[in-house]
């Protein structure tokens, strides 16, 4: 068996080692303290910025390199919030000058509008940047000959205004330069359109010399300290030069079936009809209204937006002017006349409950998607920078448009949320050789890849049973029966060919968008059990998560505080020295000067001073610093107090007896950065509470339909009744002590269903009642850890119930583990265990004898058999 060696992986690779054997890198304060409030940083870009610092801090793999890492993320993924933390992170190494080229101008004014415009809703910094304990302004430049020394200076250009710039240099352009004078941070965006000379090395030098990437490297290698960093979500590495050149660049690979995986998109649906192009339209445009209503019934705002496609430009026109006709004679009966079933028939019939005329729905998609709501992006005379603006920032309260007429347009550097619905207006089909999807086809599949970005929401109908972090993904995988399903899926109208359904469908796959299988399984609780006492007055507990307080803090941490603080602040004069001295003269100049070392307190030091410095600090003004100390009275009291920095000490080297203010203020910055670092590093912390709070278990379980992509055999997405495999199969159907008809768990879960079939008649000696329920995500049934808050949904809860028993019933939390989560899943063992072992208050009995609550430590059949049985046994006295 060969066995990988360092030369034989990705770059990405060799550096996951690292991350998953727990050398993660925290992400630095001025990388945290200064993106803006609203960016919460993914584990995945936690990850990526990680390995990025892996990289730059170990010499195994930067040392004697010129820095250039490819970042290959997923369409939506955040890779511009990634290279503003970079910006961040590579002006706190020294450097000031900033480059972000890309392929196209559309791509440009939106970025520009990230990096520049704080009063955009999508800006990536903080309101004020403040980096080693001084304000940093972000400047836009055309060229870096007068750039600002403590500036972040950004200039924007495309690959082809750059490369022409080189060729033909003009005044107040980037010139060859710029490039050696002082190092420059390149950051390159779609980078997969750059590498003409990799995939293009047979053609002759002067032809190759002038390509754009010969013009990106020349730059890139006019200054040994210039770094290059590219973003794509696209890496062709099935071609060879590819390969070659990236093997050792890709610092973090996140591709979109991961990223799909992880739940970050919205999930496609293709609805196919035999309508023409205006009847697929009303269809779009009914279901938008729905969603819409949907979201408005869940406390959320939303302008779900519809894009109609068509393959020409004239056509694209045509279809503007039909479209307005159409709308404008827009009738009841003709909306009516849309649903004949499924999806149009659930849409059409919510409306018809509040209004069975129909009229306010039709007056709603008219005013809707009226012409003032609409924009047309079919070509280069609609790319202007005002449009650029629009079509990304279609999720804004004051954004009107909610209907796009469009061609290609939008295919690549959109950046939209609240695209739901996309209609194909064409029907003509350019299929592709050798089973592989036509070119045009993998056009439209880029343009549902930015469609599929998903539109974070949490309704308020279900807010009190999520996670703060469900927000921002796919929350209906595992309930397809839910009219919420539709809030996260996007919908491709197209005419019903399933040629051309195939084919695009190959194309997503390729893509990463669609998983190679996909299998839709139901958990239907038992007609018998639904008839029994038990379901309708079992009560079953859970807790919530609560934030906690910073009322009880009262002091600033012993480990800020009581740090040892030191400067050398010596001015040693210079000395002009004769070559015609003696060694003796020349022995007694050089003597060392004499060193005073001096400590002073902080609150020794002049108050003006102290406060002065501080107040060079947005981090520790007033009204921040109350916001982590509630009991500070004031600013003074933050330098004077022992509670705080008052008897924090600063050792002093000097070469005179008397310190300058300048001194001072030296040595209280470097107090004052390590204060503001610290403080950075606080995040909101949470706490499960010891109060399990009751519900019936009617009002809990029901039926469940879900979607799983990819099965495997013998585990998840697969039936445990029908399992070809003896040793895991078992008829639950007729089971009377399971709730549900089977089970599509993991491998791991069903070992442990059958193997928890093995006791049932010992446990129904015991108790009158025995129940397994398989918890499904159900999300009342979240727990959430006594200790840091994280939710967690333990895969079966094990009901037992007898009347002379001490406890009327018991709730007993089953998690099935494989092997390689044991330890890294270990809080939520530890969990478990805690609500058993700490008893009062952690252990919760609703009247103190009727209910107990237990957790058992991880079931796995490979390792943990022993512990898992003794557990069992000790808690149900079996």
């Amino acid at each position: 068996m060969s066995i990988s060696t360092s030369q034989d992986m990705f770059l990405f690779q060799q550096l996951d080692l690292f991350y998953d054997f727990g050398n993660r890198h925290e992400l630095p304060p001025h990388i945290v303290q200064n993106l803006a409030p609203h960016i919460a940083l993914r584990e995945y870009q936690e990850h990526a910025f990680s390995n990025t610092l892996e990289y730059l801090s170990n010499e195994n793999f930067s040392k004697n390199r010129q820095t250039h890492l490819l970042y290959h993320m997923a369409t939506g993924s955040g890779k511009t919030v990634m290279m503003a933390g970079l910006i961040l992170h590579y002006y706190s190494l020294g450097y000031r000058n900033f480059l972000f080229f890309v392929n196209q101008t559309n791509i440009i004014e939106k970025t520009k509008a990230n990096f520049l415009d704080a009063a955009s809703a999508k800006y990536l910094f903080a309101e004020s940047i403040e980096i080693d304990g001084m304000r940093v302004p972000v400047n836009e430049v055309s060229n870096f000959a007068a750039a600002d020394p403590n500036a972040i200076n950004l200039c924007f250009s495309t690959t082809q205004k750059l490369h022409m710039d080189f060729l033909d240099p003009k005044e107040n352009a980037l010139t060859s330069d710029d490039f050696e004078d002082a190092p420059v941070v390149m950051i390159s965006d779609e980078s997969h359109h750059v590498n003409t000379r990799t995939k293009k090395a047979t053609k002759a030098e002067d032809e190759e010399d002038r390509s754009w990437e010969y013009t990106v490297s020349s730059a890139f290698l006019g200054n040994r300290d210039n770094v290059l960093l590219e973003f794509t979500a696209t890496v062709d590495l099935r071609d060879r030069n590819i390969e070659r050149k990236y093997k050792d660049k890709i610092v973090f690979d996140y591709p979109l079936a991961r990223f799909r995986e992880s739940g970050f998109t919205k999930d496609f649906q293709n609805f196919q009809s035999v309508l023409d192009p205006w009847g697929r339209t009303l269809q779009a445009l009914i279901v938008s209204e729905y969603r819409r209503a949907l979201f408005a019934d869940g406390g959320v705002y939303s302008k779900p937006v519809v894009l109609l496609k068509s393959q020409r430009i004239d056509d694209s026109k045509a279809f503007y002017d039909e479209f307005f006709q159409r709308l404008q004679r827009l009738t009841e009966s003709e909306i009516l006349g849309m649903a004949t079933d499924g999806l149009m028939k659930q849409a059409v019939g919510y409306f018809q409950e509040k209004d069975p005329s129909l009229r306010s729905l039709r007056s709603s998609i008219q005013q809707g998607f009226a012409e003032e709501n609409a924009i047309i992006m079919n070509g280069s005379t609609d790319n202007s920078t005002e449009k650029q603006l629009a079509v990304n920032s279609l999720e804004d309260h004051s954004n009107p448009y909610r209907i796009i007429f469009t061609v290609d347009m939008l295919n690549e550097g959109w950046d939209v949320l609240n695209l739901y619905d996309i209609v194909r207006l064409y029907e003509t089909r350019q299929g592709g050789k050798a089973g592989k999807p036509g070119a045009y086809t993998i056009k439209e599949a880029q343009l549902i890849g930015r469609g599929a970005r998903y539109f974070p929401f949490l309704l308020d109908n279900e807010s009190v049973d999520r996670d703060p972090t469900d927000k921002s993904v796919r929350k209906y995988d595992h309930d397809l029966d839910s009219p919420n399903r539709l809030l996260e899926t996007l919908l491709y109208h197209s005419k019903q060919d399933s040629k051309y359904i195939t084919e695009l469908r190959l194309a997503l796959r390729e893509t990463g968008l669609l998983p190679d299988e996909v299998t839709e399984v139901t958990y239907e609780l038992k007609p018998s059990f639904k008839q029994t006492d038990f379901y309708h007055n079992a009560m079953v507990f859970s807790n919530r998560r609560e934030e906690v307080s910073r009322e009880e803090v009262t002091q600033l941490d012993n480990r800020v505080k009581s740090a040892i603080y030191q400067l050398d602040v010596r001015h040693a004069p210079s000395r002009l020295v004769s070559l015609f001295e003696t060694d003796d003269k020349r022995k007694e100049a050089s003597k060392s000067p004499k060193v005073h070392t001096i400590r002073l307190k902080i609150n020794e030091m002049p108050l003006n001073v102290t406060l002065g410095s501080l107040a060079r600090y947005d981090a520790l003004r007033f009204e921040a610093l109350k916001h982590y100390f509630p009991h500070l009275d004031s600013t003074r009291e933050f330098i004077t107090s022992s509670d705080y920095l008052g008897k924090t000490e600063i050792t002093f080297q000097s070469d005179t007896e008397d310190l300058t203010a300048t001194d001072l203020r030296a040595g209280l910055d470097k107090v004052f950065r390590a204060v503001a670092s610290y403080l950075a590093g606080i995040k909101v912390t949470y706490r499960g509470t010891d109060q399990f709070e009751a519900t019936r278990l009617n009002e809990v379980l029901r039926n469940k339909r879900l979607q799983i992509a990819n099965p495997v055999e013998g585990g998840i997405g697969t039936s445990q009744t029908n399992d070809p495999d003896s040793s895991r199969r078992i008829d639950l159907e007729n089971a009377d002590w399971y709730v549900y008809n089977d089970n599509y768990g993991t491998s791991e879960e069903k070992s442990f269903v059958k193997y928890f079939s093995t006791v049932v008649d010992d446990l129904k000696q015991r108790y009158d009642e025995v129940y397994l329920v398989r918890n499904e995500r159900l999300a009342p049934l979240a727990i959430y850890s006594f200790a840091t808050g994280e939710r967690f949904e333990p895969d079966y809860l094990l009901f037992l119930r007898k009347k002379d028993q001490p406890y009327k019933q018991q709730q007993i939390y089953v998690e099935p583990k494989g092997t390689h989560l044991l330890e890294t899943d270990k809080w939520k063992e530890d969990f478990l265990l805690a609500i058993e072992q700490n008893a009062i208050p952690h252990t919760i009995y609703v009247d103190n004898t009727d209910y107990r609550i237990v957790g058992l430590p991880f079931y796995n059949q490979e390792n943990r058999m022993p512990e898992f049985r003794e557990a069992l046994k000790a808690a149900t006295l079996i």
